[in-house]
């Protein structure tokens, strides 16, 4: 493995923005906002607005632990250095199980989204298998060359995707200006199909989810502190660079889904498109370039994720609480075992869901939720010196290290109470449970207790020598 990285070789400030927009923006924007809407109806603005301001408080508490804890793996390290061995082993395999989750999700999305532009059949499963294969090829090849060229990929990739959504932004206005055609936002709610309103009454439940389907979009923060240690000055830039990208997103996503709902609401929850958004304009050029931009995007999500995914695993090798054979890095600076397993892993989990979206963005979002708990406790802990390993003699903060850590946590409490876990788990006809989600509970079980307990026993020499 190449020890000395060089320091070109490493994320700067900007690089870090860039990754922490481009692993956040991927097919959430693009895929969801139709949901949202049709969930929220003229609420839908405020949605987002709350999932942003969800999303802000979260990435505090992370940027604040980021101070603190400089060693790669993001909620790993943070909760490793906190509670000890066992509890920092659980949490990351749970992380490295959802993140690896997350990128079989945007895999999926790249995939159906591109069948979709050529006319294909979307649902058609060899299809998809075939383009999944080709894609996770295309992204190995892009890793072989080294983490210069992934840092240029991504940067690449994040310009293109927020010239997509301004696209979106600018071409709307334009066209309401031009056209004067607009909806008022309380309209939406009256909008109907078939003789039935589209939107439902809203419930509190029903807020909920729909604020969980639009979090969803900024989901990605989370992990891009995993490769900490391949980024310059981690304890300084991380804790600006993530607040700034959360800022930004927050900013273009109200505004993409205010020019949808005003110019075409109708479209947007009613379409068949995989990408959405493109639904609410008719010209069919303009289509053309946001779904490639779409395109782009989730690739470059796809990159991000194989940026993230792996470094969690090599984490916990180089805490020898794995095999140190993980840690082990090409010339290029590729780790190229934890690479393949967290390939495999991508591609095996999708597989097992037969491509069903909706099953493997609720499994990615589920998995998440235990990572925004254990870390703002992380960060109070750090900040009472509390925390059963070393860390960096950082400057305290109580606002940040106290405040928003306990906000986080109470909200993450009150969205999974609230939560609508009968629709996710449960096989819903006309609006009715008729029978269970085996695949759900199975792939749930399985990230919580089996793949962390198999862990455990697979790695017990590692940790014994450990100890």
């Amino acid at each position: 493995m190449t020890q000395n990285k060089n320091a070109g070789d490493k994320l700067g400030f900007w690089s870090i923005v860039f990754l922490a927009i481009n692993s956040i923006i991927g097919s959430g924007i693009f895929l969801t906002p139709g949901s949202v809407v049709s969930q929220a109806g003229s609420k839908a603005l405020i949605v987002y607005f709350i999932a942003a301001v969800f999303a802000s408080i979260l990435a505090i508490s992370f940027s604040a632990a980021a101070k603190y804890v400089t060693k790669s793996g993001a909620s790993y390290a943070y909760s490793k250095a906190a509670f000890g061995d066992n509890v920092g082993f659980y949490v990351g395999i749970l992380r490295y199980f959802s993140a690896s989750v997350a990128w079989g999700v945007m895999a999926v999305g790249v995939i159906k989204s591109t069948i979709s532009i050529f006319g294909g059949n979307p649902d058609n499963f060899l299809n998809v298998t075939i383009g999944f294969i080709i894609l996770m090829i295309a992204v190995t090849v892009i890793n072989l060359f080294g983490q210069k060229f992934v840092k240029l990929v991504m940067n690449v990739a994040t310009a293109g995707k927020l010239a997509a959504l301004i696209l979106i932004i600018v071409a709307g206005v334009v066209l309401l200006i031009k056209t004067g055609a607009t909806h008022s936002l309380s309209s939406v709610d009256q909008i109907t199909q078939n003789g039935h309103k589209i939107v439902p009454a809203l419930t509190i439940t029903g807020f909920v989810m729909a604020v969980v389907s639009a979090f969803y979009a900024f989901t990605g923060f989370e992990s891009v502190a995993s490769g900490s240690e391949d980024m310059q000055e981690p304890e300084k830039n991380l804790p600006k660079a993530i607040p700034l990208a959360i800022l930004v997103i927050a900013a273009i996503y109200i505004g993409v889904v205010a020019v949808a709902m005003v110019l075409d609401p109708k479209a947007l929850m009613t379409t068949k498109q995989v990408v959405a958004i493109s639904a609410i304009f008719k010209n069919d050029i303009l289509r053309d370039v946001i779904l490639v931009g779409a395109l782009i995007s989730m690739l470059g999500i796809n990159v991000a994720s194989s940026f993230n995914a792996p470094r969690i695993l090599e984490a916990m090798a180089r805490e020898h609480q794995l095999p140190a054979t993980l840690t082990k890095r090409t010339k290029n600076n590729f780790p190229i075992k934890t690479f393949f397993i967290s390939e495999a892993l991508a591609i095996l989990v999708p597989l097992a869901f037969q491509y069903n979206m909706t099953n493997l963005i609720t499994l990615s979002a589920m998995v998440r939720f235990l990572g925004f708990i254990i870390v703002p406790l992380a960060v109070i802990c750090f900040y009472y010196g509390k925390n059963k390993q070393p860390i960096l003699p950082a400057p305290k903060n109580i606002i940040t290290d106290i405040f928003v850590p306990i906000l986080s946590i109470v909200l993450v409490i009150f969205l999974l109470v609230k939560y609508n876990w009968q629709a996710q788990f449960g096989i819903i006809e006309n609006g009715k449970v008729v029978g269970v989600n085996w695949y759900a509970i199975f792939m749930m079980i399985f990230g919580f207790i089996i793949l962390p307990l198999f862990m455990f026993w697979f790695s017990r020499k590692e940790r014994n020598q450990q100890q």
